[in-house]
């Protein structure tokens, strides 16, 4: 077992700091895809066995945009690591009054607004050399839900709120929506609005990987009306709200992510569903797909070639 910790800057220095992880060095991680994002922080929890593999989404100084960021180079730098349960966290825009800024959402469903061709022309995929489809109906892991839910139960008495479960709506960016696509995006039942978790669940899937996304958000978005104000600065108002809110929200997540670190219990005795996602997933005949396609993907296939059968047929959802 090894978990990764894929968002902001610093996190290592955190966990260092907080007596949760007794060292950590960085170290540099080649892929099919070209690099990840940035060096991996590789450490050990204290007292414990397990590994921790901290991996900054956009980069040292937060230098790449959304749509810039190699989803599919930083998803399979940490399998290659070994990371088998990946905890992820993100800014996100508020969709809803009772979803107030400064807190924690715990999402468990996306919705995929992104295009594609916005997306640095990212796949959606590892495979394109073979017909891979795998379950998602449920992206993110149940396991690691009921883990983060009950990590940090004083929560509320240091005024953070904790959302459990929410639907985050994932947009190209880097620009955020006009006013009339925030409130499309309230009428599609989505919570939260954000530009990075996809396709990063999906390749997390993919890779049998168990992911949790730990939202923040940070603002109302724009379909809430703001109050009128004289400031030279008002056109600039939803930046602003973004800025003085971030920082509480982003040490709201730490502090979760610190809390459930300290008890890894449940995610050592209970599977993950991903963990067995390409089990039935593969439905190209193996023994037709190419040597050197497998080995390029051995990190995240691999264990599924052992015997070169005749894949099955039909739809397993």
């Amino acid at each position: 077992m090894r978990l990764g910790i894929l968002g902001g800057s610093g996190m290592e220095d955190r966990l260092t700091a907080a007596g949760l992880l007794a060292s950590h060095k960085l170290i540099e991680v080649g892929t099919p895809f070209g690099p990840p994002s940035a060096p991996i922080a590789l450490g050990t929890l204290t007292d414990s066995d397990v590994q921790v593999a901290v991996l900054q989404r956009h980069g040292p100084g937060h230098i790449i945009p959304p749509h810039m960021v190699p989803y599919r180079a930083n998803i399979f730098a940490l399998k290659s690591l070994g990371v088998t349960h990946l905890i992820a966290t993100g800014a996100v825009g508020s969709l809803r009054e009772e979803v107030r800024p400064g807190g924690v959402m715990l999402v468990d469903q996306f919705i995929d607004r992104t295009t594609g061709a916005g997306r640095r022309h990212e796949s959606r995929t590892f495979f394109d050399d073979a017909a891979v489809h795998v379950e998602f109906a449920d992206p993110c892991c149940p396991v690691m839900m009921e883990w983060l839910t009950a990590a940090d139960p004083s929560a509320s008495e240091r005024g953070v709120e904790v959302y459990i479960g929410g639907t985050y709506v994932c947009i190209d960016g880097p620009s955020f929506s006009t006013r009339a696509e925030s409130r499309v995006h309230r009428t599609l039942g989505a919570d939260v609005v954000g530009m990075t978790a996809l396709p990063e669940a999906r390749l997390a899937r993919e890779a049998e990987m168990a992911y949790a996304l730990v939202a923040l958000p940070t603002d109302y978005d724009c379909w809430r009306e703001r109050p009128e104000s004289s400031s030279s600065s008002a056109p600039e108002s939803l930046l602003a709200e973004i800025i003085g809110n971030i920082r509480r929200s982003a040490d709201a997540a730490a502090h979760l992510v610190e809390a459930a670190l300290r008890d890894i219990t449940i995610l050592r005795d209970r599977p993950s569903p991903a963990h067995d996602a390409l089990r039935l997933g593969i439905w190209t005949n193996k023994i037709l797909i190419a040597p050197e396609a497998v080995e390029r993907l051995r990190p995240i296939w691999g264990r599924h070639f052992k015997d070169a059968s005749p894949a099955h047929s039909g739809h397993t959802a």
